[in-house]
């Protein structure tokens, strides 16, 4: 497998569940960031950052706007914002419309990682109720990152890695007991 410089989870109902059973395996020399970006109404979940923490004995923080991006850390994008990657490798928060229904959507993250990390870039779509992501797999794909998804038979809700599965090019369909040792062996 290609070297790794980023790996972006996204998800939504029902990923959560997923994220909890994945973290606490992670190895704690992981040698790339981990970027969470998940459905989450503003306001809600605030404690989320604290809870994945809790989890895992790498750091885990919320965004913050301009933050560089550094190895080692699990970054989880805030709610009500769109988390864009810049060419200098650091977080741009972004308020403009929502994307499929959703701010943060999982296509700008994953869009806008593409074109900086290009082939060492690894996204993986987990369970959801509406296809955000989806077109962001396809650029990963274009500009020859690796695609990943849930098994959808496994999902909570398998709308999202289904859609995933039938317009973009996927080289990964993952169960989740298998998420953990995928991440680890990307180092």
């Amino acid at each position: 497998m290609k070297a790794c410089e980023a790996l972006i989870i996204g998800g939504s109902a029902g990923s959560l569940d997923v994220l909890l059973k994945v973290l606490p395996g992670l190895s704690a020399a992981l040698s790339f960031p981990i970027i969470i970006v998940v459905h989450r109404k503003h306001g809600a979940d605030s404690l989320l950052p604290e809870l994945l923490s809790g989890r895992t004995s790498l750091i885990v923080k919320e965004i913050d706007e301009k933050e560089p991006i550094l190895a080692g850390t699990i970054y989880v994008a805030p709610s009500d914002y769109h988390t864009l990657i810049e060419k200098d490798k650091s977080f741009s928060l972004d308020y403009s419309e929502k994307i499929n229904y959703s701010r943060p959507a999982i296509d700008a993250t994953f869009q806008t990682a593409a074109e900086v990390y290009r082939t060492k870039l690894v996204c993986l779509l987990l369970s959801g109720s509406n296809s955000d992501g989806v077109n962001g797999l396809i650029s990963v794909k274009a500009w020859g990152g690796i695609t990943a998804i849930q098994d959808p038979a496994t999902a909570q809700v398998s709308y999202m890695p289904q859609q995933a599965a039938i317009h973009a090019k996927i080289d990964y369909t993952l169960r989740i007991e298998d998420m953990t040792e995928f991440i680890n062996l990307l180092s």
